[in-house]
Parts: structure tokens; sequence; C-alpha cells
């Protein structure tokens, strides 16, 4: 389901912000944002904070934010403050993937949306560019616990902005599904696939894009070929206060043998190795983590700027041929 106007979606189930909606109804830019940042991603009020900082660079750059979560069994996309607040407090929201939607609406819950979840509220709403941090991938030493991020990156026709995959997976292996899945992987002014924390993981990009200009007229071409996977957009993080890569890794070893020590299993394990790596870089991970959210921001909004300046175009010249 894709809409074509805000009221066609059911009431029972979705909200759309003022905001939002006119932005729709208008064809303005929109960036997507996930709130699973929010309940899972990092303590209060660090939390909020993070939140309401992400959604400021992006009505910086000239697009209009919408953030995306579940709120007592609907999906909100578009938070007001108070149901961000409530999000950032609260310690039993639900974590929202593709799974979960049902079980979350029909219980009247609270959750934050991950990546996949985010990819599915946005693609039905009909928002073209969404902005996270790292997405998920495949495992280490799991080669058959693969996150649900990569199917729906095969299956949402959106500009979606990454610092790459989060560094706790195995990189190769993740890009290589997303090759077979037929998703390119778009490097902003890099040749290398950012590691989350470091600025490159050694592994190549299916293309350096010099602009979000280009980057809006390469996902434009896919649209029009009616091509449904996403275009997914790796930024490094700022090399301010990105980490060199073997340091990284020797704290996600040292995570990944507590968490096997511990028992930790399922979707337990990514926030427990993402807490882990903070605590073992003395908070420089998080550091970088919080730096690289708000730069993504920063240029989802560009490019869906761009996208809705190439729309204006198109429009111009059909209206005159």
């Amino acid at each position: 389901m894709v809409i074509n106007h805000p009221s066609e979606l059911p009431k029972a189930i979705y909200s759309v912000s003022t905001d939002v909606t006119q932005a729709l109804q208008l064809g303005h830019p929109l960036v997507a944002l996930e709130s699973a940042v929010i309940t899972h991603g990092l303590p209060y009020p660090e939390n909020l904070t993070l939140a309401r900082d992400v959604e400021s660079e992006v009505r910086a750059n000239r697009a209009i934010p919408a953030t995306i979560a579940i709120i007592k069994g609907k999906v909100k996309v578009g938070l007001e403050l108070q149901e961000m607040e409530s999000l950032a407090c609260e310690g039993e929201a639900r974590k929202i993937s593709r799974r979960d939607y049902g079980i979350a609406i029909a219980g009247k819950m609270n959750g934050g949306t991950t990546v996949a979840g985010t990819l599915i509220a946005a693609r039905q709403v009909g928002i073209k560019v969404f902005a996270t941090g790292g997405i998920g991938g495949v495992h280490r030493n799991a080669p058959f616990d693969v996150s649900a991020d990569l199917m729906e990156l095969s299956q949402s026709p959106l500009v979606v902005v990454c610092a790459g995959a989060k560094a706790i997976l195995d990189l190769p292996s993740t890009l290589e599904y997303l090759e077979t899945m037929g998703v390119p992987v778009i490097g902003y002014q890099t040749d290398d696939f950012p590691a989350f924390y470091s600025t490159s993981s050694g592994l190549p990009v299916s293309y350096n894009a010099s602009s979000p200009e280009q980057i809006a007229r390469i996902a434009t071409m896919q649209w029009k070929m009616g091509l449904r996977n996403a275009v997914l957009v790796a930024n490094p993080p700022p090399p301010a206060l990105a980490l060199p890569r073997d340091v990284v890794e020797k704290y996600i070893e040292k995570a990944l043998a507590d968490a096997e020590s511990q028992h930790i299993t399922g979707s337990k394990v990514t926030p427990f190795l993402l807490r882990r790596v903070t605590e073992l870089s003395g908070g420089a991970s998080l550091r970088a983590n919080l730096a690289l959210l708000k730069s993504n921001a920063r240029l989802a909004a560009e490019i869906a700027y761009q996208i809705y300046q190439l729309s204006i175009k198109t429009g111009e010249k059909e209206a005159g041929s």
C-alpha cells in the first residue's frame, strides 16, 4: 500500500501530523526518522536530546522531519513533543520491526521503530527519504542471523542515509546480501563503505556520488524505472569523532566474548554489544554515534530537497511539452 493522499490511510491504524500531511500533499521535502534509537538506543535524557537535535538538523536543511513510532497502538508519522518525551522516558516500549506491527497495534502498545519498521511505515505513507545511524545486517559467526532491515531495503523505494552497517556485524556478508537483493550502495564522497564508528571498512561501495543532487538523480531514475529497492547512501561519520577501525575491532571482540559468556541471544544481542562497546571505548563510540546521526540527518534533508527541486523541474518541462 502506498497512499496518494494522507486521508487514504486507515485512521484506526495511522495518525499523521499536520506538518507531515501538508508536506505530503504539496510534495515538499520530507525525511523519515526512526524511533528505536529513542526507545532502545540511548538512556534518558540523552535519547530525547538526540531526537530533538536530529529533527532540528532536518528543519535547518529545508525539509520536514517525520519521526515514526507506535503510540498507544497507532502508527504515528511525525511526533508531538509530549509523545517523544513519553517514548524517551518509558522503559517498556516495544522494538518494532515487521513482525511486531500487528502485535503492537492490537495490544495498543508504545514502540520504537527499527530501520525495517520505519521503512514499512515510510513507504506506505509515501515518504522518499529516510535517515538513520547504521543499518542491521548479517551477524558475525551466524550467517543465518540476518536483520529484517536488509529484506525491507530490497522492497522499499526510498533513499536511506546511513553510516554503513553497525560495526558489530559481518560487513562483507552484509554487502554481499545487499548486492544479491539489488540494493545499490552509494558512497557519499567516498569509495569505501564506512563502518559506522569508522570512516572506512576497507570494502568498496557501488558508486561514489559527489553531491546530494547526484544522489537525487540516481534515485529518481530508479523510481522512473519502476524499481522497488532502496538506494542506500553510505555517509562516513564526521572524521573528528570517528574511531580507528582496528581499535573498534578490539572493543567488538571483547563485547562479543562478554555476550557469549552471559548467554545474550536474539534481539538482545545488538543493544548489549553497542552498550558494551560504549563502555569499553570510554564513551568515544557514543560520541561518534551521536555525531553521525546528526550528519546523516543533514545529508538526508539535502537529498530530499534536491529530489523536490528535480520534481519541480520535471513538472515544468512536462507542462510545457
